[in-house]
């Protein structure tokens, strides 16, 4: 078996709210391994988001450690994490983060170029995205002029366009009514699939859960069952 893309060993995260303090997540110990589709499940506030955080670098443990790729990540600076993301980790986000001013093609073509690419290799994989969510005959249209769908999608081929080994995906249909959150599911599964890479899902969908290979359902800032998602009916 290969070496777990993610480890987390005791992981903990606790934040300050006046004179109390919050503890978001408690004593996290998971392997996660190259090519899982693992959702996380619970109520708000349980620590999925916080969880989802911490494996991007947007946010610092409090306690414990987490290992990409084998390696600590505890005493990484900005930098060093700034340049993981950028080769190693797409991002998908329930609010879409697109940049209002840019064509769908211009915020695509975004990650490729800020990792040093340019000319006609980022017109080639702008194109190779743009056909693979479907959003070709779109290209040249801003956020404003796309429906939520269309905006998830645009999201997707940003997030997927540097080619991350790292997917993660914080309640990607949350904004999105059920026919188009299922389309998004069915398309984040599919490209996940199709390029062996791994995807963490935070979501209170239960119908988006069920596109994962298993399920970690959370409570209280701590991992409390995981279920195989083919064992589960929906309802």
């Amino acid at each position: 078996m290969p070496p777990s893309i993610i480890t987390l060993t005791q992981l903990g995260k606790t934040y300050s709210r006046g004179h109390a303090t919050v503890a978001a997540l408690r004593d996290v110990n998971l392997d996660i391994w190259p090519g899982d589709f693992c959702a996380f499940v619970g109520p708000s506030g349980c620590g999925k988001s916080t969880l989802l955080h911490l494996i991007a670098g947007l946010d610092t443990p409090t306690s414990g450690d987490l290992l990409l790729n084998g390696r600590s990540t505890m005493n990484l600076t900005s930098s060093e994490w700034t340049a993981i993301r950028r080769d190693t980790i797409g991002i998908i986000f329930q609010d879409f983060h697109l940049v209002p001013a840019l064509t769908a093609e211009e915020n695509i073509a975004l990650p490729l170029m800020l990792r040093g690419d340019a000319g006609r290799a980022v017109a080639a994989r702008v194109e190779e995205v743009l056909d693979l969510v479907g959003m070709r005959a779109r290209r040249r249209h801003r956020p404003g002029e796309l429906s939520g769908g269309e905006q998830q999608r645009v999201a997707i081929a940003r997030a997927v366009a540097h080619r991350p080994r790292l997917l993660l995906a914080d309640e990607p249909t949350g904004n999105l009514d059920s026919s188009q959150g299922g389309d998004i599911m069915t398309l984040i599964r599919t490209l996940a699939k199709a390029s062996g890479q791994t995807v963490l899902l935070v979501t209170h969908s239960h119908h988006a859960a069920l596109n994962a290979d298993y399920i970690w359902a959370m409570q209280d800032g701590r991992l409390q069952t995981r279920t195989e998602a083919s064992s589960l009916v929906t309802l």
